[in-house]
């Protein structure tokens, strides 16, 4: 497991408070003239510690009006979203410097990050003239656009969702004092992704696939493959293996009988679908992932096929003009 950070959380965090930090409160004066405008600061702080700082007062001397409107939000929970999954294996791609190499990357995580945002008011129309500023944006969603990852252009929008408003009156002493803080809590949702490390993937210039006519009643039905030294994971005895995005859609399946990562060799049964050459088989269990070479004591006998396809030119770069050139040759059945 390769580490990496891209700091998408902390750019969540900072994306969601940037949607509160341009709230003004207007005061009015008793003919219903305006008298002043007041900007509600906001701040990264949970509602017990802040609560708690407004009304921390032993002599119940202080002048709330001075300290509040204030606003303070925080970050609550975060889950993984199973409804909003993508194809495991898909790798999206990205120029680099170099022309022979692209960036790759594999589909990101879905997960939900819970927020609460915290409105503390001296009176309930200080309260509910902000809470007017908020609720017209959310019906009940709101998208804001983020740069996630620069690296691989990876700009999102992302949606945030109002789920509750409500409010309650915290006092400094006695219930029917008049030193009193008015706090809304609204929580919201938003639904984002964690992405993993960025990779260099080479670019494929030379490609063979080989199909095969696997006899199921030779060996007893068991072939071995030649897998590649390079790759992740150890596959498992009596595991599910497939090429292809997910195994519903996977191009061949079969079943593992044996695995060696010293001789790199892979024997597996109940084959469906043709294996390529040259094309990762994943695990559905191990999530292991090596390319598969060749087929062992492959012939003319059960070779049926074999595919070629190359670029043209040969120092073709991923800038430059190219052309794919595919050959196919087709062997006898007898």
């Amino acid at each position: 497991m390769s580490a990496t950070y891209h700091r998408i959380i902390r750019k969540l965090v900072v994306g969601f408070g940037s949607l509160f930090d341009n709230i003004t409160l207007t005061r009015y004066k008793i003919d219903g003239t305006e008298d002043r405008k007041i900007k509600v600061p906001i701040i990264y702080a949970p509602k017990e510690k802040y609560a708690a700082r407004l009304l921390g007062d032993p002599d119940l001397n202080k002048k709330v009006q001075i300290t509040l409107p204030r606003m303070s939000f925080d970050l609550i929970s975060m889950e993984y979203d199973a409804s909003r999954k993508q194809i495991t294996n898909l790798k999206t791609t990205a120029a680099s410097g170099n022309p022979n190499v692209k960036l790759a990357q594999y589909t990101p995580v879905p997960y939900n990050f819970d927020f609460s945002l915290y409105i503390y008011v001296r009176n309930i129309e200080d309260g509910t003239q902000i809470i007017e500023h908020i609720l017209p944006f959310f019906t009940p969603e709101y998208t804001i656009k983020l740069n996630l990852i620069p690296t691989m252009g990876v700009t999102k929008e992302v949606p945030i969702n109002l789920n509750s408003v409500n409010y309650d009156i915290e006092y400094e002493g006695l219930q029917d004092s008049d030193a009193r803080v008015v706090i809304w809590t609204l929580n919201f949702t938003v639904k984002a992704f964690v992405y993993g490390a960025i990779s260099q993937a080479k670019i494929i210039k030379d490609s063979f696939v080989n199909i095969l006519d696997l006899d199921s009643s030779v060996n007893n039905g068991k072939v071995t493959f030649n897998m590649s030294p390079s790759g992740f994971g150890t596959y498992k005895e009596g595991e599910t293996v497939y090429q292809g995005y997910s195994l519903d859609t996977a191009s061949a399946t079969g079943t593992v009988v044996y695995y060696s990562n010293t001789t790199d060799q892979m024997v597996i049964t109940d084959i469906n679908g043709g294996f390529k050459a040259n094309t990762e088989i994943i695990g559905l269990d191990s999530f292991a992932e090596y390319t598969l070479l060749s087929v062992e004591g492959v012939n003319a006998n059960n070779k049926m096929v074999t595919i070629n396809s190359y670029v043209n030119p040969a120092n073709a770069t991923i800038n430059s003009a190219y052309t794919i050139v595919t050959t196919v040759t087709e062997y006898n059945s007898d």
